[in-house]
């Protein structure tokens, strides 16, 4: 038995592109000026004779109303300032559209859904910041409430600058955007928290946490899925590039096996069975194996061309193809390759 020289399958241009895998707002009015005086002028007792002036009321630093904001001139209640409880509703709608906008974030499944789902949390996140600042709430929880807009709308602008970075693949999973908002999240979660704790407000919005940023890889030739391998065949792939990859070949609409395949590294896959694959491959740096995904810098590319593996059996001979593969620009490379839909790619 004896083995041919088969068909090598090369790739001619690869793009490498950098990828991984109703507010209630009420105006205060302006006070009175403090130092102003009032005159009461009468007269008793006889024509001419004057009695009864007024006295100024800034005379006396206490009696001025004006000091405290939840007080008018007059010393009834301001209208500007909300009640405990008006206030609590307010936070209460806000609350559940931003827990909601981040959890939905921190749940989505692919680069695309990741991408509608950070635009989404940071027109909620910017929305709420604006309508919150125009409030005003009880004077006792002014500072915690201050605290917290502008803990709102350091995130919301955190949030603007990942969509940039989730549109052009250099993050890719949920945990990787979060992991790159960890300081805006932490403080936001701090900030929620210590306004929360000062009345029970609902303002506690973060129940997700963000873990550090890692580099996760699996060893060279670890396979992450593998059916039966006991044909003749084999495809031996090289990895010349600067990022790991994972191979994944399908035979008709199931996956035949994904290998991963460390950067400038080769490995062969022995034992492939007869049959027509397509052959699809990630690169990408920090492997998350609850996803099967990379997490940074991901693309999702495939052959154009089909593979074929074919043993044919003779009197005297059997013989059979092996391929070789290169995921990287090689000079006299015959194979194109394609982008690929990440919601497409079969993880």
């Amino acid at each position: 038995m004896w083995q041919v020289s088969a068909p090598r399958l090369f790739s001619c241009v690869l793009a490498l592109s950098v990828l991984t895998v109703g507010a209630c707002s009420v105006s205060t009015p302006p006070a009175a000026p403090a130092g102003g005086s009032a005159t009461v002028r009468g007269s008793a007792g006889g024509e001419g004779s004057e009695t009864g002036t007024g006295t100024d009321t800034s005379a006396d630093p206490g009696a001025d109303p004006s000091a405290d904001p939840a007080v008018s001139p007059t010393g009834s209640p301001n209208p500007g300032v909300l009640t405990a409880e008006a206030y609590k509703g307010e936070l209460d709608t806000r609350y559940k559209t931003m827990l909601a906008a981040i959890n939905a974030l921190a749940g989505a499944r692919n680069v695309r859904m990741l991408n509608q789902r950070v635009e989404r949390a940071e027109e909620a996140l910017s929305g709420a910041a604006d309508a919150l600042a125009a409030l005003a709430p009880p004077v006792e929880v002014r500072t915690q409430h201050d605290a917290y807009v502008a803990s709102l709308r350091s995130f919301a602008t955190e949030l603007g600058s990942t969509v940039g970075k989730v549109a052009e693949q250099d993050l890719c999973t949920s945990s990787a955007v979060l992991s790159d908002l960890g300081d805006q999240l932490k403080t936001l979660d701090e900030a929620g928290e210590s306004l929360q704790g000062a009345g029970d407000y609902p303002a506690d919005v973060v129940e997700v946490k963000a873990a550090g940023k890692k580099t996760r890889r699996l060893g060279n030739g670890a396979f992450i899925r593998r059916s039966t391998l006991n044909g003749r065949s084999s495809l031996q792939i090289h990895n010349g590039g600067s990022r790991d990859a994972v191979v994944t070949v399908v035979k008709g609409g199931s996956k035949a096996f994904s290998v991963y395949v460390r950067k400038k590294s080769k490995f062969r896959v022995r034992g492939v069975r007869d049959g027509s694959y397509k052959i699809y491959f990630t690169h990408g740096v920090d492997w998350d194996g609850k996803t099967r995904a990379f997490t940074r810098q991901c693309s999702f590319e495939r052959f154009q061309k089909t593979v074929k593996f074919k043993t044919t059996y003779t009197a005297t001979q059997i013989l059979w193809h092996d391929w070789r593969i290169t995921l990287h620009s090689i000079s006299g490379g015959n194979a194109r390759t394609a982008n690929v839909d990440p919601e497409k790619f079969p993880s």
